[in-house]
């Protein structure tokens, strides 16, 4: 193994971090400063290998309790700074792509624009936002962390001032000072209300103000005009899996509060246009069109009586103003001065806003008419309508099944619906969808699961008439096993006017099928097949066009490991093609990925450009998430480049022919079955099979203070149990991380290629074949990112030091393998010898997090000594956090 070259490091870390040192020495004083700076210093030069180092008293020992939370504050800071540093250089995207380049790169193969443009009429590429709770920081800290971002921008541009006069370093100390006098910690653990305020901050700040432009630059590259393909989706206020505090009524408050969002921004933008459009009837012809809307208007007032434009865009926003008081029940920050009749949905609005754009084209103005303040107003009611985001649905299937069976007992149709073998509940539900008649009885005392579950599609139909029916498209049935599961939810629907049954039966939300272990993934396309062949749902398929299938990477990691799961997904994918095909469905894959490794993080342009051919076809959803959500969507530049990643992403995966030739692909699959078969049993033996598992688990890391911290509404496990398939598979991903295992990010592969004999097929294999390529490379970050050294001292947390040595022996003995044989197939002498930003990224934050991870152990024997001193547990919190900030995955 060759020696690490000297970090080059970023001038913007060495500038933010002069600024918080000397935040720190201000605020907090000379001693904690000097204490600090010689535990940074001691740390770096243990990574960097100087000679004696680790002789050197580390000085954590001295810490007062008081100095350690402000220690592990200042750290947390550092990093978060750090990573605010690389975004803006964009270390962590070597590979990614904007749309211009892929559409060069794909004439280059032979594919026009004109041909691009034809597909993207029928594409979809939507991030979907969760709440899952992986993100430490409160919003505060992150809204201090944009203006720095903002700061820094205008530093860039040689400005010494901001537009208010102040002067720019002064302006950045402020915001590092004020992020150090803010609590990191919440207090409270968040509602439901309080994550859809979340979202609503990156939806109404980043997504509506930049979408309309990034189309603007597709537009111009394409030459082309392409319909609204990309557009936002959530299960912020609907995602009710395990998450008993989603209710009917935070389903209406997402949905209006994102109605009052999209609508509030519209009529800000007229208001502007108003402002701007001061056309005069005398210096210009005017389309009779913008006539009738001027006469119609209301608006009399005679400083405008010949400017026609601005008289129609007063009725416009009066309709517009009348829209948003029916819809949200309350009225716009800037009233309407003449009354107007409501909008019946956005078509209309944006056919009056179009009416607009064609007299101005008509009189010689395109520019006024396709770009520019109406050209953007136009698009974004196309992309966000007045719903913003379509909310999906999701519950877990079992909650279906005993919902349906009560509903079935209570009208007397089937007293034990849950003891009928498949074909028979198929029979029976696809009689009740044939039948007009609801199966819910008025009157009859139905549990409160029951009671909620309806209230639910009760509240989704409501909003489908008050929002229009891009509010809700989607209902996610978690943990999907049989065509039973997509059945029930068509009953639910049934019986709030959802699903329609007749010749042409109708369903207004399409279920959307969870496979989320392995084994529910081998069986996808199976299912898939049948439930295609069902008359009733071939006919809804067929009038949609699409049918949408998720898949999940958090739980089938947690099941069968990181080879075996990636593998796995990727041939379900591959092998519900056909079926779609046969079908004659356009086949739409919702991708649950995680934001760490372990649950499908990674480039998001390396995962889509590593899906199996003739799988993504334009169509893609992906959820996002957590820390992810504020790393890749936090500023308008940031978002701006991942969007347009993700897109070029799509465009490439859809239309670039594939580079591995079919016997290659052959050969590949055939040695990642073998290999994903070793890597599936080496895992399933250690956390399935070993005796004590859990427990070692339980006391190694700190998965019982991560369920403690307040970053979510949902618990940490889908029941009251300790067992490892009942945890969630963020707090079991997190646990692994703060411990410096991550173990869910590698465990078995080194088993996997270790024991596989065609080493040169192997090599041959990361070097070309995309999908293996992506899978050990977002390995090697993982391992980069561990220590077994530190893992060890975690693993002195267990009291039994049998049970510990044993299963972390065989712990530390596959880390070893699957490091050993992962540089041996990619031909490196080192981790990410390949890969000199990432590495330089990693190396430079490692000695920052090693303190971190000492304090915590310590702090964590302490706490679970029974001491109790309240400071003790505030410092476990604070050193997850900050753990978590300087790692960058969080779950």
């Amino acid at each position: 193994m060759t020696d690490s070259p000297p970090i080059s490091q970023n001038p913007d870390i060495r500038f933010l971090g002069k600024l918080l040192g000397d935040v720190i020495r201000a605020y907090g004083g000379d001693r904690l400063f000097q204490r600090t700076e010689y535990i940074r210093a001691a740390s770096v030069d243990r990574h960097r290998g100087i000679e004696g180092s680790d002789a050197i008293d580390p000085g954590l020992d001295a810490l007062t309790l008081d100095e350690t939370l402000d220690f592990v504050r200042g750290f947390m800071l550092f990093s978060m700074l750090a990573n605010l540093a690389e975004d803006r250089q964009a270390l962590l995207a070597d590979n990614d792509i904007d749309v211009s380049a892929a559409l060069d790169r794909l004439a280059d193969s032979g594919i026009a624009r004109e041909t691009v443009a034809a597909m993207l009429e029928d594409a979809l590429i939507v991030p979907v936002l969760t709440a899952h709770p992986t993100e430490v920081r409160r919003k505060s800290v992150i809204d201090h962390r944009n203006r720095i971002a903002e700061l820094m921008k205008l530093r860039d541009r040689g400005r010494t001032e901001t537009p208010q006069g102040d002067d720019i370093e002064d302006s950045i100390v402020r915001q590092i000072a004020l992020l150090w006098q803010t609590r990191p910690l919440r207090l409270d653990r968040l509602f439901v209300a309080d994550e859809v305020e979340n979202a609503l901050s990156y939806l109404r700040n980043v997504f509506l103000q930049i979408l309309p432009g990034l189309y603007n630059r597709w537009e111009q590259a394409l030459g082309a005009r392409p319909r609204s393909f990309f557009r936002l989706g959530s299960w912020i206020g609907g995602d009710r899996d395990g998450n008993p505090y989603v209710t009917a009524e935070s389903l209406e408050l997402a949905l209006r509060r994102s109605a009052e969002t999209a609508i509030s921004t519209y009529l800000d933008e007229l208001h502007a246009l108003g402002a701007e459009l001061s056309i005069s009837s005398g210096f210009s012809d005017v389309d009779e069109d913008v006539l009738a809307l001027a006469e119609a208007s209301g608006d009399e007032a005679p400083s405008r009586k010949d400017e026609p434009y601005r008289r129609a865009l007063s009725g416009i926003y009066a309709r517009l103003a009348a829209t948003y008081e029916l819809l949200t029940g309350s009225t716009p920050a800037r009233p309407a001065h003449i009354s107007g009749a409501p909008y019946p949905g956005p078509d209309a609005f944006n056919a009056d806003l179009r009416t607009i754009a064609r007299a101005l084209a008509s009189t010689g103005g395109e520019t006024l008419a396709s770009s520019g303040a109406l050209g953007r107003l136009i698009r974004a009611v196309r992309t966000f309508g007045f719903h913003l985001a379509t909310l999906d649905l999701r519950q877990n299937s079992a909650v279906h099944a005993r919902t349906v069976a009560e509903l079935l007992a209570e009208a007397g149709v089937e007293t034990d619906y849950e003891a009928l073998d498949e074909e028979a509940r198929i029979a029976l539900l696809r009689r009740e969808l044939a039948s007009p008649r609801p199966l819910r009885v008025p009157h009859a005392d139905y549990s409160d699961e029951t009671a909620k579950e309806l209230a639910i599609i009760a509240a989704a139909a409501q909003a489908h008439r008050r929002y229009g029916p891009e509010c809700i498209t989607n209902y996610i049935v978690s943990m999907t096993e049989t065509v039973s599961d997509l059945l029930e939810v068509h009953i639910l629907l049934k019986e709030a006017g959802l699903y329609r049954a007749g010749e042409q039966p109708h369903a207004a939300i399409m279920a959307v099928p969870l496979f989320e272990t392995i084994g529910d993934l081998d069986h996808a396309a199976g299912i898939m097949r049948d439930y295609f062949a069902l008359p009733e749902i071939a006919a809804l398929v067929a009038a949609r066009g699409h049918q949408e299938v998720m898949i999940g990477y958090s739980d089938s990691n947690k099941d069968g490991g990181y080879l075996t799961s990636g593998w796995v997904l990727s041939r379900a994918s591959e092998s519900l093609a056909p079926v779609f095909e046969e079908a004659g469905a356009a086949m739409q894959l919702f991708h649950g990925r995680g934001g760490s490794v372990g649950r499908g993080g990674g480039s998001a342009f390396a995962a889509i450009r590593g899906q199996p051919a003739g799988t993504v076809n334009g169509r893609i959803r992906i959820t996002e998430q957590g820390e992810v959500i504020a790393a890749k969507y936090g500023t308008p530049d940031a978002a701006a480049a991942n969007i347009d990643s993700m897109v070029s992403a799509t465009l490439l995966a859809t239309l670039e022919p594939e580079t591995i030739a079919p016997r290659d692909k052959q050969r590949f699959s055939a040695a990642m079955d073998e290999l994903s078969a070793t890597a599936f049993r080496a895992y399933r033996s250690l956390v399935y099979e070993t005796d004590g598992f859990t427990r070692f688990f339980r006391e190694m890391t700190p998965i019982a203070e991560i369920a403690a911290l307040k970053i979510g509404s949902r618990p940490a496990s889908r029941k009251t149990s300790d067992a490892i398939e009942d945890l969630r598979a963020i707090p079991w991903v997190f646990s692994w991380s703060q411990a410096r295992v991550m173990l869910p990010g590698w465990y078995g592969v080194g088993h996997a290629l270790g024991d596989f004999e065609d080493t040169a097929l192997l090599r041959e294999m990361a070097e070309h074949w995309p999908f293996l390529k992506m899978t050990l490379g977002n390995m090697e970050m993982v391992l980069a990112k561990s220590d077994m050294g530190i893992a060890e001292r975690y693993a002195d947390l267990v009291e039994d030091r049998n049970l510990a040595s044993t299963i972390f022996g065989d712990i530390r003995d596959g880390w070893r393998r699957t490091h050993d044989a992962l540089l041996d197939i990619t031909g490196q002498s080192r981790l990410l010898e390949k890969t000199p930003k990432l590495d330089t990224s990693i190396r430079l934050r490692l000695p920052y997090i090693e303190p971190l991870n000492l304090l915590q152990i310590e702090l964590l024997k302490r706490h679970r000594s029974g001491e109790d001193d309240p400071r003790v547990a505030e410092g476990i919190q604070l050193s997850i956090n900050a753990i978590a900030t300087a790692l960058r995955n969080s779950g």
